[in-house]
């Protein structure tokens, strides 16, 4: 333990080792593991490191039950906030807690950093000073919130960070503070309903940009064909969807015909559709892409001598055996999705060459 916190820090060997306790099981410890969550703290600061900045000298701070104005962004993570709350408190009290440190990581790390944090920036670097209070507070009270959920688990840098937030506290340290609990959030279930239908429209767009190899720098023409109610959801949030996915020309409707030449994306309530003319050379991307495939089916077939050899099997350490497993069927996954992504341009290629 002394080794390994002087490598990577007391407070990513306390998560690891919470997130991989699960009840019954004996934990495969790695330095790997301890790195990854390394990372996760590297994140959480550098969050934290991002809200100060974007606090002005003298701003208000606004309590969370004095908050008037709240966006839908806003709303959707203090109603997980307080999901979140209750969940892991549950988890504490039933002892699990490799599913509690599971929760808190996928809120913080992929909810809080990935997606709200996204969303705010146009309100932080906007003109409308009403919401931008609601949100710089709401950023505020979800990362103290979030410090003080996490601090049983790494108590160093929760407790380092939270001494610097510039709110008034009612103790003087965060490990005698009140445990979180479902009120320190709201619970607006429309809200997380609405902001699940623009995070598949998002995701959805960002599936064609990765799986055709489109710059992120290249904002793009959009059309989403929507059913059940998403289009007025959709409509009313444009700036999380052009901000979050770089989208420069949007259409969303229920009639909307989509071009045959463009790549689609299906979400429950809507069809995703980008047009290529103009875009990309399909024949070009289908050319690199099987290039790609080339090369991983390559080291497919070494991976797979090696499994397929008795004297290493017989001979490599079991941790060597289930790295080289573990590599045989991420390579194959990547080999499925880029021949996907190749099956997709040759039907748009046929479709082009008919017109």
């Amino acid at each position: 333990p002394l080794s390994m916190t002087e490598t990577y820090g007391t407070d990513a060997v306390r998560f690891t080792l919470a997130a991989y306790a699960a009840q019954g099981r004996d934990i495969k410890f790695s330095g790997k593991r301890v790195e990854g969550y390394r990372h996760f703290i590297n994140k959480i600061w550098n969050a934290s490191r991002f809200i100060f900045m974007n606090i002005r000298e003298g701003e208000k701070i606004v309590p969370l039950l004095e908050t008037k104005t709240l966006s839908l962004a806003d709303r959707w993570i203090l109603s997980r906030l307080s999901s979140v709350a209750v969940e892991v408190n549950a988890l504490l009290e039933e002892y699990r807690f490799n599913d509690a440190a599971g929760v808190l990581y996928q809120f913080v790390w992929h909810e809080f950093c990935d997606w709200y944090l996204e969303m705010v920036k146009p309100v932080l670097y906007g003109d409308d000073e009403g919401a931008r209070t609601s949100s710089i507070s709401t950023l505020v009270h979800v990362l103290e919130t979030a410090l003080s959920l996490l601090h049983p688990f790494m108590p160093f840098i929760t407790e380092e960070i939270w001494q610097q937030i510039p709110v008034n506290k009612e103790v003087d340290s965060i490990c005698i503070s009140r445990y979180p609990v479902a009120g320190d959030g709201i619970e607006d279930e429309e809200s997380e309903i609405n902001m699940g239908v623009i995070m598949d429209a998002v995701l959805g767009i960002r599936t064609i940009r990765g799986e055709l190899n489109i710059s992120p720098s290249i904002e793009i023409k959009v059309l989403i064909k929507t059913q059940n109610g998403a289009e007025d959801i959709l409509k009313k949030n444009l700036l999380y969807i052009n901000k979050l996915a770089r989208v420069g020309e949007i259409e969303i409707g229920n009639n909307i015909e989509l071009p045959k030449n463009s790549a689609t994306s299906i979400k429950p309530l809507m069809e995703i559709c980008v047009p290529l003319k103009g875009l990309i050379n399909v024949e070009l991307e289908i050319d690199r892409l099987n290039r790609e495939v080339k090369k991983h089916k390559e080291e497919l077939s070494f991976i797979s001598k090696k499994l397929s050899n008795k004297g290493f099997i017989n001979k490599a350490p079991k941790a060597v055996i289930e790295e080289n497993k573990s590599k045989y069927s991420e390579i194959k996954e990547k080999i499925d999705t880029i021949t996907a992504s190749i099956d997709k341009l040759m039907k748009i290629q046929e479709e082009d060459t008919e017109v």
